[in-house]
């Protein structure tokens, strides 16, 4: 999730947002430490510690939490709304791709074979909800495809990364406009 971070903020500039007011406020550290621990559970996987891998899944749910504390700073309700069809349509696909093949999340590893976050022996080693994929899998477009050689995402994952970046960006849009008004008086 810390590139869904980097592209909403990345984002913000290319609007020219000032992204300095939004660390001014305790509310974006509790997703600023979820992401960090999110990418020590990563840099564990890629030393070959597969065992907090049954964890991965609290702590995307701890790190989407984090960010309704960002939709309650700057009452981004409607946004959130927005963001969490994306977020409901991202676990429906996954659903699905779960459902079809097993109730397992078949995962189609490329890069990250180089990369050495993924081996095809990972499987046998991690008793979790995923599993190698295969030329049976079923519904191979909603399965861990999108292999970015850190991580292996479906196109559900990615949908329910959208409401991230819907919050962060329009939080950062919030305090500029505030700003901007603050200025203006």
């Amino acid at each position: 999730m810390i590139e869904t971070i980097f592209i909403a903020i990345l984002a913000a500039k290319i609007k020219k947002y000032k992204i300095k007011p939004l660390f001014k406020s305790w509310t974006v550290y509790p997703m600023l430490v979820m992401a960090f621990l999110y990418i020590i559970l990563e840099f564990m996987i890629f030393k070959g510690v597969y065992s907090p891998v049954k964890y991965s899944s609290q702590f995307k749910l701890l790190l989407l939490l984090s960010v309704f504390i960002l939709v309650v700073k700057y009452n981004l309700y409607i946004n959130s709304i927005i963001g969490s069809v994306f977020v409901l349509l991202g676990s429906l696909c996954n659903y699905v791709a779960m459902k079809s093949n097993g109730g397992k999340m078949p995962v189609f590893i490329s890069l990250s074979k180089f990369t050495g976050y993924a081996k095809a022996d990972i499987f046998s080693k991690v008793n979790d909800i995923h599993m190698l994929g295969t030329s049976t899998t079923k519904f191979k477009f909603l399965t861990d495809i999108f292999d970015v050689g850190y991580s292996i995402m479906s196109i559900g994952d990615i949908l329910i990364r959208v409401f991230v970046f819907i919050i962060i960006y329009k939080a950062i849009e919030c305090i500029n406009v505030k700003e901007n008004d603050f200025y203006t008086m």
